[in-house]
């Protein structure tokens, strides 16, 4: 069996389908999981959400030793956390940013991102749908890696 793909999610996306829904819409988290392992059913998947930052930092580490691919929400950590930039950095595989808002779009607050210097791919603006597009382009990318090696 391949090694999993880790889809990691920050802070209060614990909240979907209630938080803000003009902007990240209805479609909770267990249902944008479901999702994802709909998108590659043979391919194992580690989906994982916490509002803690040493947390995904953790999750980074095991997915650098276990895994294939990282698919990451870092949301408000995005725009903060070096820590989890420094953990990405050291990832060897593909690693996708993903947001369901384009935070282009937004503030200008959520304009730099700490975690797109060191992204593969960024998908921004797709709305939760952007999850098993995410999940799709990580299956290419790590196809890819692993032919090339």
């Amino acid at each position: 069996m391949s090694k999993p793909i880790y889809i990691l999610n920050g802070p209060n996306l614990n909240r979907l389908g209630t938080r803000e829904p003009e902007i990240y819409g209805r479609t909770t988290l267990a249902e944008v999981e479901a999702m994802c392992r709909a998108a590659a059913p043979e391919q194992a998947i580690v989906f994982r959400q916490s509002n803690r930052e040493y947390e995904i930092i953790d999750w980074v580490h095991e997915a650098i030793d276990e895994g294939s691919g990282i698919i990451i929400n870092p949301a408000a950590f995005t725009f903060t956390s070096m820590a989890i930039m420094d953990a990405l950095k050291m990832f060897p595989g593909p690693i996708v940013e993903l947001h369901i808002s384009n935070i282009h779009r937004r503030e200008p607050i959520y304009h730099k991102s700490y975690v797109s210097p060191v992204a593969t791919a960024v998908i921004a603006g797709l709305g939760t749908e952007g999850y098993p597009i995410a999940v799709k382009a990580m299956l290419n990318m790590s196809s890819k890696a692993a032919a090339s090696a």
